[in-house]
């Protein structure tokens, strides 16, 4: 009959010591909280990763908005123009719109114009020079809209190697803490290391959605410069038909 009393006394220490750990476990997971126990070193790499962050996340909303505009702006001047008849009037009504394709039209559109000025126009040679004006116009057009693309690729690249580094420095730390303590509990290495793993998660958090975010909207600059490429070809096959006739 005594042996049930004695359990639970032998118990009862066991049970104390593991109680209270919850509590602090809670504590030490919040984010705020690993960041204030941090050290100045990490605190400085923590703060950089998450502006880096806000900085790829605007970058995301705002390109997103951008290439969406560009695509549909491109796609209703094309079809605009090949449903015009007057080719002259089309370029001088929408010429200086603020779209690839109409900066394709207008170097090309310029082109035309200087080399048919020309007393002895040599047909071969206006063709290479509207292949490559309108060659020229394309590579500015698709440097200009993926210009803050190289933003986000090294941000995908560095980010990670930065929480690593603060990770680094909070384990290093950690075991600064047990050589001054002389002390190999647990409880005095963890704060340390769970601020250090903290940063590294801060890192991935500013990476992950910098590299997708890379990989997609190169593809939509791909498309884009494919849509040009095939609009300066339908204007080359245009011009030349015009040096024919």
């Amino acid at each position: 009959m005594t042996t049930a009393p004695l359990a639970f006394a032998a118990l009862a220490p066991l049970a104390a010591a593991v109680t209270p750990a919850a509590p602090h476990a809670a504590i030490t997971l919040d984010p705020v909280t690993l960041f204030m126990q941090a050290d100045i070193v990490v605190k400085l790499v923590m703060i950089g990763l998450l502006l880096a962050s806000i900085w790829t996340w605007t970058i995301i909303v705002s390109f997103t908005g951008r290439l969406s505009r560009l695509r549909k702006g491109c796609e209703n001047f094309e079809t605009a123009f090949w449903q015009a008849g007057d080719m002259e009037g089309f370029h001088k009504a929408r010429g200086k719109e603020d779209l690839p394709s109409a900066q394709v039209l207008s170097a090309g559109i310029g082109e035309w114009r200087r080399s048919t000025a020309q007393k002895n126009m040599d047909a071969t040679g206006t063709r290479d020079r509207l292949a490559t004006a309108m060659g020229s116009a394309i590579a500015g057009a698709v440097d200009r809209v993926s210009e803050r693309l190289n933003i986000l690729a090294t941000v995908g690249a560095v980010a990670p190697f930065v929480g690593l580094f603060g990770t680094v420095w909070g384990i290093m730390r950690s075991f600064t803490a047990i050589a001054g303590e002389q002390n190999t509990s647990l409880a005095v290495v963890a704060p340390g290391i769970a601020e250090a793993l903290f940063a590294t998660a801060i890192g991935l958090f500013a990476a992950i959605p910098a590299v997708i975010a890379y990989n997609r909207f190169s593809h939509g600059v791909n498309r884009l410069e494919a849509r040009l490429q095939r609009f300066a070809d339908g204007l080359y096959t245009t011009f030349s038909r015009e040096l024919e006739a």
